[in-house]
């Protein structure tokens, strides 16, 4: 079992918080790894991720899959959730905020491996994927598909 004291530096679980205006402002935190003598695979989904279009302000919308093997810290999963919330009124082109999320999160955690896929709704008819990794996998460690389909449309 954890050590409880291994929370007690974060600020943001267990009490309400807001959605910080934009990404620059959002504090996203780490936690120590209490099983990093263990390869394992993390995941997070957010199918339901917006931004904004840098010239428009039209809203963007996108499904991340963010997978990464840890060394000795995680990300914080409500201050993660408050990060990608942070985009919601922050115009950038699809590839910037997929990528950022990628780098600040390796800034954050220095993973063994991380990949991130940015599934993006069409815009102008075109939907644009992104995908992002910092290396090879690490053998040994199960890393699962991300399974998401490329837009197809209503068929």
């Amino acid at each position: 079992m954890s050590d409880p004291n291994i929370y007690k530096d974060l600020t943001l679980l267990g009490g309400e918080t807001n959605l910080p205006n934009n990404p620059d402002e959002a504090i996203l935190e780490s936690v120590p790894n209490p099983q990093k003598d263990v390869n394992y695979c993390v995941r997070f989904t957010a199918p339901e991720f917006t931004s904004l279009c840098p010239l428009t302000g039209q809203p963007d919308f996108a499904h991340l899959v963010i997978d990464y093997v840890p060394k000795d810290w995680l990300v914080e999963s409500k201050s993660l959730k408050l990060y990608l919330g942070a985009f919601r009124n922050h115009g950038a082109f699809h590839e910037d905020c997929t990528i950022s999320i990628a780098r600040k999160i390796t800034d954050l955690l220095e993973p063994e491996w991380l990949r991130i896929g940015g599934y993006w709704f069409p815009r102008g008819g075109i939907p644009i994927d992104i995908f992002y990794q910092t290396g090879n996998g690490p053998k040994g460690v199960w890393i699962p598909d991300q399974n998401v389909p490329t837009y197809r449309g209503r068929g």
